[in-house]
């Protein structure tokens, strides 16, 4: 059939339809016929963004039935859709066969810019801001824009101190979906993540990833730079963190002293201070510590073990900050300022103790007349009053001190008669 044949086709079946009156398309939406297919989608265009399917829980509309149906599974936290590789479950089709693409490899998604591939298109549209340098989510309680609102919404918690998100096993909120998730794996010892080089297993992905450059090599790449001191890093979070000592930026804040810190790890450990928790215990005295680093230091005591060499002067070290810390000796090194008076300190624990001569803190308090100190070493001297303890005895006289700086003074009175 020719196509002016397939025309008067058409317009001789319209003819009919009109003379028999016959209305064979129906639009459900507003109950209506017409004579046409054409009618029928002319009438149905005002009604395109109409969102007339609300959910009986939250009262959100949706355009699609389907869409109503996959919402309501975030309240009754139905997931239908399960991946046969590692049985993770998902409350849409979609996400699952994203989520699959995880183990296939799979990258169909591809930047124009560096060739990089992705597994969700999603993905790749925020990918490519970084390119452009687009921020269109913008805070307004501070300056920070970011590319993602997801990450605007979690930095604001930030500002509001809001974490929504609780563990049903401790106390302990989170801000973070993630985290919470994160958390949780500590109470099941769940370990999902898998080094496909080794078999070492991680609770983050985070982990992996960073496990896995021990294999590749690409721990040696520090492509992110800081442009005011030049010193590299690994990761972007890592430099972001870093400026922050240049910026002077402290937007975590303690909730019950409103103390200001540069992250949120330092503020975690501070908040330590507060609730007495020692999370970090020797497997050896089961002595409890508030921080994995103070862990690992003490741990030394029992090994002995110092792997940790100046190369300058020979000195040896139980544990990499030590070494670090005692390098700055011969460097001059002082990376760590004052904001009061702009004094400089080689090491963190060097400031802080001197910041207590801006605040008058005197967080050191003896137990037996209740005298306070803004030192631990003054408070462990001033305790040798109390028992009696003199261990700086005089190699001349026998008679005992308990500072050193007493058992010099005293010194120099035999120096004294001697001359």
């Amino acid at each position: 059939m020719s196509s002016n044949e397939l025309t008067e086709a058409s317009e001789l079946q319209g003819q009919q339809t009109l003379q028999t009156s016959e209305k064979p398309h129906t639009y459900e939406m507003a109950t209506m016929e017409f004579t046409t297919a054409s009618d029928l989608q002319r009438n149905q265009m005002p009604h395109k963004n109409e969102k007339r399917y609300s959910c009986d829980v939250c009262s959100k509309a949706f355009k699609m039935l389907y869409n109503l149906q996959c919402h309501q599974r975030i309240h009754t936290g139905e997931k239908p859709y399960k991946c046969e590789v590692c049985s993770k479950d998902f409350s849409r089709s979609t996400t699952l066969k994203e989520h699959k693409r995880i183990h296939t490899g799979e990258k169909p998604h591809t930047c124009i810019v560096c060739n990089k591939g992705f597994t969700q298109a999603s993905c790749l549209r925020v990918h490519l801001m970084l390119h452009t340098g687009e921020r269109p989510h913008k805070c307004d309680m501070c300056p920070k824009e970011f590319v993602k609102a997801s990450n605007l919404a979690s930095h604001q918690r930030s500002h509001t101190g809001e974490k929504p998100f609780k563990c049903d096993v401790c106390p302990k909120s989170f801000s973070l979906p993630q985290t919470l998730e994160a958390h949780q794996r500590i109470h099941t010892g769940e370990k999902p993540y898998t080094c496909d080089v080794c078999f070492k297993r991680f609770t983050q992905v985070s982990g992996l990833q960073s496990h896995q450059k021990m294999h590749t090599g690409e721990n040696r790449e520090k492509p992110y730079t800081c442009d005011v001191c030049f010193k590299v890093f690994s990761h972007s979070a890592n430099l972001q963190r870093h400026q922050r000592v240049h910026t002077r930026e402290k937007p975590y804040t303690c909730e019950l002293c409103s103390k200001a810190f540069p992250d949120q790890v330092s503020l975690q450990r501070h908040q330590r201070t507060h609730t007495g928790e020692k999370p970090y215990i020797c497997g050896v005295c089961f002595r409890g510590f508030s921080e994995a680093g103070s862990l690992k230091s003490h741990q030394v005591v029992h090994t002995g073990e110092k792997p940790y060499t100046c190369e300058v002067c020979f000195k040896v070290f139980g544990y990499p900050q030590g070494l670090k810390n005692h390098q700055r000796v011969h460097t001059g090194q002082k990376p760590y300022t004052c904001e009061v008076c702009f004094k400089a300190f080689s090491t963190i624990h060097n400031l802080q103790r001197h910041q207590r001569t801006h605040t008058g803190e005197k967080p050191f308090e003896c137990d037996v007349c209740s005298r306070r100190f803004s030192h631990a070493c003054n408070l462990k001297h001033h305790r040798m009053i109390h028992t009696g303890e003199k261990p700086y005895p005089c190699d001349l006289c026998s008679e005992g001190f308990f500072k050193p700086s007493l058992l010099r003074k005293h010194r120099m009175k035999h120096s004294n008669e001697k001359s």
